[in-house]
């Protein structure tokens, strides 16, 4: 495997760049009609798709994922050097604030929202690291 790439399936794909691009402090590195991407440190990318196009794929053989709109349907987990920072930076952006930054028992600090999709995003900090 040379490189990978996670894609969130979006109502609109202009108002999820403009939250990720505001979360992330960064320019997509693809924005065309039909697909959005975020390079990730690591080598990931992050993709936004509007649901209408993975319809299209899908075809009349599957659920449609507009009906589950609102409905969280992934996780983005971002371990970041300042999560507080970033997790205002969503909510600033227009995310639902699920829980605020706070030790978890799994040792990491982590902040959860929910963005305009309805996907939940952490922001984490490992166990041991301060910001």
């Amino acid at each position: 495997m040379s490189s990978a790439m996670f894609i969130l399936y979006v109502r609109d794909q202009e108002r999820s760049r403009r939250f990720y691009e505001a979360v992330l402090g960064r320019s997509p590195t693809l924005d065309v009609p039909g697909m959005c991407e975020f390079a990730l440190p690591g080598g990931a990318t992050l993709g936004l798709m509007p649901e209408a196009g993975i319809r299209r794929l899908l075809g009349d053989a599957l659920p449609d994922p507009a009906t589950g709109g609102g409905v969280p349907r992934a996780e983005l987990y971002l371990v970041v050097p300042n999560p507080g920072d970033f997790h205002a930076r969503a909510l600033a952006a227009g995310a639902r604030e699920l829980s605020p930054l706070t030790p978890r028992d799994w040792g990491d600090r982590v902040a959860y929202c929910l963005d305009p999709d309805g996907h939940v995003l952490a922001c984490a900090q490992p166990a041991g690291e301060t910001a």
